[in-house]
């Protein structure tokens, strides 16, 4: 990642701590709680195609792993803390995913594009709403290509991020599917549209919980993506489908 850009991302993200939510990104709230059962629920698909028996033999990197919150759901789930490695570029987020992950998961703070990690070297690298704060489209590029060498053939990216802009926040841009095959063009890939809308999501959750589902059955009213995009074990075959 270029020095500046770094330094941009940065400046971003204290500017989200100052401004605040007003709690509304509490756990403790129904379109919070919803939301996150329903992302889960596509990562547990996803990894059932490995088996229930090879969950803990799967090597997975976070990039933007954040106060580790994603992490400790794979622990969860049956992944091994020696297999997970997270990356964090803020020091304080990476302060406070060492509190609460075991101190066999390694927590590696800094660039991504520049971790010292051998290619070929993850089954998994999973990213969540870290490439709709780079504002940089050649960033965006350097980090996809360093995320890519470091899945094995027959891995890939986990995918999840929203697809649209934020009139309110000029400090986000939404990355859609166009982008995403232009990121990897050699993946194979699965799109799955998820999560209402989380403007709607609160209103008709105040209302009734049980409204997120009927409201998130209709496509368009979501926001984001889930996308599993794998890497070919053969490369020739990965580029006929990226063509």
């Amino acid at each position: 990642m270029s020095g500046d850009e770094t330094h941009q991302i940065i400046a971003r993200y204290e500017r989200r701590k100052t401004l605040g939510n007003g709690g509304r990104d509490s756990i403790l709230l129904p379109h919070r709680y919803l939301s996150q059962q329903e992302k889960e629920k596509h990562y547990l698909r996803l990894f059932r195609r490995w088996g229930i028996n090879h969950i803990a033999e799967l090597r997975v990197l976070e990039i933007g792993c954040g106060d580790g919150v994603n992490l400790l759901q794979l622990l969860r789930w049956g992944f091994q803390p020696q297999m997970l490695i997270g990356n964090e570029l803020l020091p304080d987020r990476c302060e406070a995913a060492r509190r609460v992950l075991p101190p066999a998961v390694q927590i590696l703070q800094g660039d991504a594009t520049q971790l010292a990690l051998p290619d070929n070297s993850f089954d998994i690298v999973l990213q969540s709403t870290v490439f709709t704060s780079i504002l940089d489209d050649q960033f965006q590029r350097q980090l996809a290509r360093r995320m890519w060498s470091l899945v094995k053939p027959g891995g890939g990216i986990l995918w999840y991020d929203f697809v649209y802009n934020n009139p309110q926040n000029p400090d986000v841009r939404g990355v859609n599917r166009r982008r995403i095959r232009q990121l990897f063009p050699h993946g194979q890939f699965q799109f799955q549209s998820t999560t209402l809308a989380p403007p709607l999501a609160r209103a008709v959750t105040t209302i009734s919980p049980s409204l997120y589902g009927v409201f998130n059955f209709l496509p368009f009213l979501r926001t984001h993506l889930f996308c599993w995009i794998e890497k070919p074990i053969s490369q020739t075959s990965g580029q006929r489908q990226a063509a």
